[in-house]
């Protein structure tokens, strides 16, 4: 395993685009069909491929679980422009123990979770956290929101997290991204979570810009380069990188910090998922361990490696 080390700049040229759009939400029609799709498509090549395949299908049944759910409720105007104005998310996870649709997805999405193939470790994990009550699983979700998954509950808590992804894509997707903003580094302007990692797309109109992926409700938010999306610093600033992967995933570090986190170049890949790509990625991580750098953001299929 090979490893380039670079400084900052990032040697990777900079958009053209003087002024992309602040945000994109998710569309949870497509977001998780087509996240299974690139498990799938990732797993064909990679030493990783029983568990891709696995997520594969954690992803299909998160698609599945959608299935005739209510609409979601737009957030009021007023309460949006009271969030823009004070650099607050709109989406509220602290009231997550009062919404009554919650509890209606987790029971969705761990029925389509059974019906797929998995380890029997798996399998186990899914039958307990089936059979928790509310309480035990709004315990398991608050952990969830600070990052921090037990060490012999991760499986469990992988479940519950994949459920709350379709709860809160669904609260984000009716979001108007206009009337988004920045709420703090490292978070996400919609629900206020950590990134998973971070993509320089090439879209029309925003080629060459970076986004950065929200690990709960799927938002991107664009954030610009060579700054550190844990920190917001932009000294110290450096890269690293697996020779012969044609620069399409990198560590960008940060010695103000001493995090790093995952940049993407979907503009070499357009088939890149956030997540899956993450997953699949995985000796990017092995190669940092060996580094005085952390891993910063939240990417809880991870989280067993």
């Amino acid at each position: 395993m090979g490893r380039k080390s670079e400084v900052a700049p990032d040697p990777t040229a900079i958009g053209d685009v003087s002024s992309p759009p602040f945000a994109r939400v998710p569309d949870p029609v497509t977001l998780f069909s087509a996240r299974s799709a690139r498990f799938r498509q990732l797993a064909e090549v990679s030493d990783l491929g029983p568990y891709l395949n696995f997520l594969a299908g954690l992803s299909q049944a998160q698609h599945d679980g959608q299935a005739d759910l209510p609409d979601p409720k737009a957030v009021d105007p007023a309460a949006m422009r009271r969030a823009r104005e004070f650099e607050m998310p709109p989406l509220d996870r602290e009231g997550i123990g009062q919404d009554d649709t919650v509890a209606g997805i987790f029971d969705r999405f761990f029925a389509a979770a059974a019906a797929i193939e998995k380890p029997p470790q798996a399998a186990a994990a899914l039958a307990r956290v089936t059979q928790a009550d509310f309480a035990k699983r709004t315990a398991m979700t608050r952990a969830i929101f600070t990052g921090a998954l037990p060490a012999d509950e991760i499986a469990e808590h992988v479940f519950v997290w994949a459920a709350l992804q379709v709860h809160f894509a669904q609260l984000a997707s009716v979001l108007e991204p206009q009337m988004l903003a920045p709420v703090a580094d490292g978070l996400c302007p919609a629900c206020g979570s950590k990134p998973v990692s971070s993509m320089v797309v090439g879209w029309p109109g925003a080629h060459g810009a970076r986004f950065c992926a929200c690990s709960l409700c799927s938002t991107l938010w664009h954030y610009v380069r060579v700054k550190c999306v844990l920190c917001g610093s932009t000294k110290g600033i450096g890269y690293q990188e697996i020779d012969g992967l044609g620069g399409t995933v990198k560590a960008e570090t940060c010695d103000e910090c001493g995090g790093w986190s995952k940049i993407f170049y979907q503009e070499k890949a357009a088939e890149t998922d956030p997540v899956a790509d993450d997953v699949a990625s995985l000796g990017l991580d092995l190669l940092m361990r060996e580094s005085p750098y952390h891993r910063g953001g939240f990417a809880p299929l991870m989280a067993g490696f």
